[in-house]
């Protein structure tokens, strides 16, 4: 591997110094950054050939971290999200004011996600904020299931990759419409 393995604290250094990491998730492994650095989320876009209108997925240990992305819902509208958390359900929430189009794809949406997933809870606790979450695959391309295939497809264009194994799903998250609780992807 070009790549090294890394632990959660060293992965955490590596989001504060703006770079890009790989973590396990639930069903893939996912590419991530500090989302509030443009150059780090644009960097993202850019390895996965994806389109920025497309919007990116935060992650977070609790809810509480997603507070300078999602604007006032309604309590029963939190309460459908947080039933389903922590879980691999991403939920579309309304954004904050300022929220960046980087993030949002010019949506007026952002999707945010309570993760179950062990490494990518520790992983967002100990960065103490959200993460981005999109799978670790150029477009069109299989996501990774292994830290090799990870570092078969992005060998230059990351920091490393965070130990630990995929959580057995066999399909990435939902993602629901929270203003309506329409299934966007199941």
């Amino acid at each position: 591997m070009h790549n090294p393995l890394l632990t959660i604290g060293q992965a955490v250094d590596c989001l504060k110094a703006g770079q890009i990491i790989a973590y396990p998730t639930e069903a893939v492994y996912g590419l991530g950054c500090d989302p509030a650095n443009e150059q780090a989320v644009r960097k993202i876009l850019s390895l996965k050939s994806r389109n920025a209108g497309a919007g990116l997925i935060l992650i977070a240990d609790i809810f509480e971290r997603f507070s300078p992305y999602a604007d006032f819902v309604e309590p029963e509208q939190l309460s459908a999200a947080q039933a389903t958390w922590p879980g691999p359900v991403t939920w579309l929430f309304p954004c904050a004011p300022g929220v960046p189009d980087f993030l949002t794809g010019n949506q007026p949406t952002i999707a945010l996600r309570v993760t179950a997933h062990p490494v990518c809870r520790a992983l967002c606790a100990a960065f103490g904020g959200a993460i981005v979450s999109t799978s670790a695959n150029p477009g069109g391309a299989p996501p990774a299931l292994s830290a090799q295939a990870v570092d078969d497809y992005f060998a230059a264009g990351i920091a490393g990759t965070v130990t630990g194994a995929l959580g057995g799903r066999d399909r990435p998250s939902g993602i629901r419409e929270l203003a309506t609780g329409r299934i966007i992807r199941a």
